[in-house]
């Protein structure tokens, strides 16, 4: 997470003293004393840091605050969510917005939905251990270590079920001792699926065949016309094929 110091310190003793109860934590290697309860990411807010990237949604569904943390006296390494991960006495912070795994450049369209796509692309698949490491990480709860496992099976459909909740953040791979990118590994997985093996929807070729067409002009000038409430009203009113 990208950061910019707006204050020297953090809130004064007085302003300290006010809260119920707070907690040390080391932003960069500073100490600061935060309410008790707060997430990383309001700690950080608190302790006088100006979010300028890696904020994203702040509800745990973007990916884009990743946290590498470590707790005073304990050797391990910790992940998580800033936005969704509770500041603790003694936490030593470190944000990763990104983490720099390989992403295997690739043309869809040239591709067979088969193992030997996915390890011609991530060779390093077959290096898996079945530790569960990734699975302990993920901050989604997701099954990693089983869709890995349906990957070097080569059932795509699976990892593209199992992983369909996949925000990409990348602290799987951050945790991983076999070096395994599984989250680009499990979209690569999504996007053969989308293309070669999900059924055709019938909904959506009609719509795209209006679209070209230009049949869709009048609808899409009223969708533009609505403010948010009417478009939400619009949107749970839709139709849901089956």
């Amino acid at each position: 997470m990208g950061v910019e110091t707006v204050q020297e310190e953090a809130k004064t003793v007085d302003e300290q003293n006010e809260a119920e109860s707070t907690v040390s934590v080391y932003v960069m290697g500073k100490k600061y004393e935060v309410p008790e309860g707060l997430t990383i990411m309001k700690a950080m807010e608190y302790a006088g840091y100006r979010l300028v990237r890696g904020a994203g949604c702040r509800g745990g569904f973007c990916g884009a605050c990743g946290t590498v943390y470590r707790m005073e006296d304990d050797y391990r390494l910790q992940v998580g969510l800033s936005c969704q991960t509770v500041a603790e006495d003694g936490m030593y912070l470190t944000q990763i917005p990104f983490f720099p795994a390989n992403r295997a450049k690739h043309d869809l369209e040239s591709l067979d939905p088969d193992l030997a796509s996915l390890m011609r692309l991530y060779p390093e698949l077959s290096r898996c251990v079945g530790c569960n490491t990734c699975t302990r990480a993920c901050p989604q709860d997701l099954e990693v270590m089983d869709f890995m496992a349906a990957a070097m099976r080569g059932d795509i459909a699976k990892v593209a079920d199992m992983s369909f909740d996949c925000i990409m953040c990348g602290l799987c791979a951050s945790r991983c001792p076999s070096e395994l990118v599984q989250y680009q590994i499990a979209i690569l997985c999504r996007r053969l699926y989308a293309r070669y093996l999900a059924p055709e929807t019938e909904h959506l070729r009609v719509r795209i065949e209006e679209l070209e067409a230009g049949r869709l002009e009048e609808e899409i000038d009223e969708l533009m016309s609505l403010d948010e409430d009417g478009l939400r009203e619009r949107y749970n009113a839709r139709d849901i094929e089956e």
